[in-house]
């Protein structure tokens, strides 16, 4: 199984730049597995800005939306792994079942994040996850942004369950959570 690290924060915290140090902390090769959909302008200067920001450091940047499983069993070539991030992958996968008629409930993020575990077991390296905290504010006011909330907190409680170690980086300071590392 993959030595797994779960990063988590609120927007802006310093959670992205800790996570890139610490994977090219780990020898080897190393993926980022981008999963923010380019919607705009803004969006796309952002994306631009962080890809050169990596181009130098020896990083592949591999964009996938919403088959994080499929990816990460694809991406076997990498030692490190970091998914940036599972807050933006959770919009898309209510965005995209919406599209289709129907939603993300609970029960189907525990399935969803189950088959994230097999599949992280399956690689041999290194896997860094980045989640935003999303539930330490005020309860949302409606339904959708609620469902956000609960999906995003139980997709960070499964994946903390496996991770081997669990920072939370506030005012760009981590904080060890966990810490069962190999």
């Amino acid at each position: 199984m993959a030595n797994i690290i779960l990063v988590t924060g609120g927007a802006r915290s310093g959670k992205s730049v800790y996570s890139e140090t610490l994977a090219k902390s780990f020898s080897g090769s190393r993926a980022y597995i981008a999963t923010c959909p380019v919607m705009d302008k803004e969006m796309a200067r952002l994306v631009e800005r962080h890809q050169q920001q990596r181009k130098d450091d020896g990083w592949t940047t591999i964009e996938e939306e919403l088959d994080l499983s499929g990816v990460i069993r694809r991406a076997v070539e990498y030692d490190t792994i970091l998914v940036d991030c599972l807050t933006l992958w959770i919009n898309n996968l209510m965005y995209h079942a919406e599209r289709a008629g129907g939603e993300i409930l609970e029960e189907r993020m525990l399935e969803i994040c189950a088959d994230l575990k097999l599949a992280c077991m399956e690689h041999p390296g290194n896997i860094i996850f980045v989640i935003n905290e999303v539930g330490l504010g005020i309860v949302p006011d409606n339904a959708q942004a609620r469902l956000f909330r609960d999906l995003s907190g139980r997709c960070s409680q499964e994946i903390a369950r496996f991770a081997a170690k669990v920072v939370l980086v506030a005012c760009g300071i981590p904080l060890v959570l966990k810490d069962e590392q190999k």
